[in-house]
């Protein structure tokens, strides 16, 4: 009875009535139990008790299902099949055990088509859907998902279209697909508010504050979140106030809001006891938010044990996501403590694995969403019509047993069918090699994007800034009378500068600059090259001409000209020696051309793509990719002078 009677203090705190009926029929469901009979009533009472475990101790449910599994298969108590399977589904989703959920998931799916039960299967496509994205098959997610939406409006279950619509806004957003995923959480929120479905509502609020978080909008995930956390101790949802405290905690850390973020911090710290002490992943999560308030009050040392203490839950999980976090996280603790060498070997644990998701994300094989649609249907249609092939055939063969006299007629009408029959066979021919060619486009979009990503960007970004502190340090350091050790300690730092600038070549993100994807490129080269002008690094003047209405460049394009420009200023300042430097966007109706110019000493342009570095392959690569041509001209006089010229502007991908 102490097991109890715990649960019934801690879930008193979020809903006191329920929590003590729940307790109540627990204790009653335990003691009846030793006495059932061996027979149906027994399995009943076997899922009764699964079901008040669930989510409160999920090993516990686990073992009354599994024997409620042992006794169906006994007394072969088919109607109970499906809501056993589905409830295996459940606690091991809780358990972050997917393979396992999806197996049962499907045997779930097997009995409701023998059952012809609409719901059950809707709720199992709901689950599959769920289930294979988060073990990353996006082709199988996206399909079950649009099986579940199918099905769920055929079937006009309103109860589960929040739900269907939240989890398609999560999707959308690991996909990086941004305006789609906001359009499909706002839709979850409106059709779960509609039709009072409040745990679509919340699912599709929490994921459209994710979406938000992703694109750094943190005042618009805020606002969602603060009500999240309202809605879900409302509506007594765990989950919903975990995730709320959570990512509050991330909007509040990067807001750098520590009022706010100890508010949350505590929050969570009072729900402590209430958590379930099986679910790692929010344990991971709760360190980082704790370890992150202590570090922006400057409370170093107990920051790093939490750190150290969710590093090693999440190596042990192989939570790859928190990871990330983690290590940056312990870089940024150590770099404030001004210990460089230990952040440097978190630094280093960062870009191997940001290297390794990466490389697996390429591994990946997932067709872009409205590819697979119109594949699938083609597929649909290559179906139909070898049944009406087969279906003519049949008829043919006895209308011509059964009309012997009417031979000259019948030959006609076979010699018609036979002409039809062989422009459906090429039609079928043509459907098939154009599935082949839209699949095999697919497929080298998908790898071109991400090698250009992988070979190209991974070299971008923060090489130009570590380049234009090192130019400020330089600078300061004549300005500055510093004793011999002083001067010593700061040639070593600079030393570790020199080292961190060619690190981050290797591990620099690929983030999307916020001016490019806010105000398009022409702003986001002004703003670049303001930027390198106020570092001190080197004085850059960027002109623009019929560019004002920039929207007719797509985003792949704009992207790539923004990294050509940031690649040429950076090799300027790291290279070129210059005091002067000019961007030039020039856009006709036929033509882009970008010049980038500098007054520095030149070099010689027979030796590009020769040396150690890859700016000058990157720069080509980017070319070749936009279809364009590139003119390099440096003398030692006049400096160096790069011109690269589209012809046609690229299409919208």
């Amino acid at each position: 009875m102490t097991r109890y009677l715990t649960i019934f203090i801690l879930l008193l705190l979020v809903s006191p009535a329920t929590s003590f009926a729940q307790e109540h029929d627990l204790d009653k469901l335990l003691q009846e139990l030793p006495v059932a009979k061996k027979d149906t009533q027994q399995v009943r009472l076997l899922l009764d008790i699964q079901a008040q475990y669930l989510d409160v101790e999920n090993d516990s449910a686990l073992y009354f299902n599994q024997k409620a599994e042992a006794l169906i298969h006994e007394l072969r108590a088919d109607q109970f099949r499906y809501e056993c399977y589905h409830a295996f589904v459940r606690i091991y989703h809780a358990k972050f055990d997917n393979p396992k959920a999806i197996n049962y998931c499907l045997k779930a799916l097997q009995v409701a088509t023998a059952n012809h039960n609409d719901l059950q299967r809707a709720n199992s496509y709901r689950a599959l859907f769920s289930l294979y994205f988060n073990v990353r098959k996006r082709d199988s997610a996206l399909k079950y998902a649009a099986y579940a939406i199918d099905l769920t409006e055929r079937i006009k279950d309103t109860n589960n279209l929040g739900t269907m619509y939240g989890n398609l806004c999560r999707i959308y957003q690991q996909m990086e697909m941004y305006d789609k995923a906001v359009e499909l959480g706002k839709k979850g929120v409106e059709l779960g508010e509609r039709y009072h479905d409040t745990k679509g509502m919340l699912i599709s609020m929490n994921n459209l504050a994710n979406t938000y978080l992703s694109q750094s909008r943190y005042a618009e995930a805020r606002t969602i979140l603060e009500q999240l956390l309202e809605d879900g101790k409302k509506y007594k949802r765990m989950r919903s106030v975990t995730n709320a405290l959570v990512n509050l905690s991330n909007v509040y850390y990067f807001m750098a809001d520590t009022v706010n973020l100890k508010r949350v911090v505590t929050q969570m710290k009072a729900l402590e006891p209430s958590f379930d002490k099986s679910d790692s992943g929010s344990i991971i999560y709760r360190k980082l938010a704790y370890g992150r308030d202590l570090m922006l009050r400057k409370q170093f040392s107990e920051a790093k044990i939490l750190f150290a203490d969710a590093i090693n839950l999440a190596e042990r999980d192989s939570a790859e996501s928190a990871l990330e976090s983690l290590y940056l996280a312990m870089s940024t603790l150590h770099y404030a403590m001004q210990d460089f060498k230990t952040a440097n070997v978190y630094d280093d644990k960062f870009a191997s694995l940001e290297q390794r998701i990466n490389w697996a994300k390429l591994r990946e094989v997932s067709l872009d969403l409205e590819t697979k649609y119109e594949t699938e249907k083609k597929e649909e249609r290559i179906k139909l019509q070898a049944s009406q092939i087969k279906q003519e055939r049949t008829i043919t063969y006895l209308l011509a047993g059964g009309f012997l006299l009417l031979l000259i007629a019948s030959t006609f009408a076979y010699r018609a069918f036979r002409t039809r029959q062989k422009l459906q066979k090429q039609r079928i021919a043509e459907l098939e090699t154009e599935k082949q060619l839209s699949a095999t486009e697919a497929v080298l979009r998908g790898e071109a994007q991400e090698r250009s990503r992988l070979a190209k960007d991974l070299h971008d970004g923060l090489g130009g800034m570590l380049s234009g502190i090192k130019h400020s340090f330089t600078t300061m350091k004549g300005n500055l009378i510093m004793t011999p050790d002083n001067a010593r300690l700061f040639e070593r730092s600079m030393d570790m500068l020199d080292t961190s600038i060619k690190e981050m070549r290797r591990v620099a993100h690929n983030m999307m600059p916020e001016a490019l994807v806010k105000f398009g490129l022409n702003i986001a080269l002004k703003d670049f090259c303001k930027d390198m002008e106020l570092s001190g690094a080197l004085q850059v003047t960027y002109q623009s001409f019929g560019v004002e209405d920039d929207t007719v460049i797509d985003r792949s394009t704009a992207i790539t000209i923004y990294r050509i420009v940031q690649e040429l200023v950076n090799n300027i300042v790291k290279h070129a020696g210059a005091s002067q430097a000019l961007v030039q966007l020039n856009k006709t109706s036929e033509k882009l051309l970008l010049t980038v110019e500098d007054n520095g000493r030149g070099f010689d342009t027979s030796q590009i793509g020769s040396g150690d570095g890859i700016g000058w392959t990157n720069i080509r690569h980017r070319v070749d990719y936009l279809k364009g041509t590139m003119d390099v001209r440096s003398s030692a006089e006049d400096g160096t002078s790069v011109v690269i010229e589209l012809s046609v502007l690229p299409s919208n991908p």
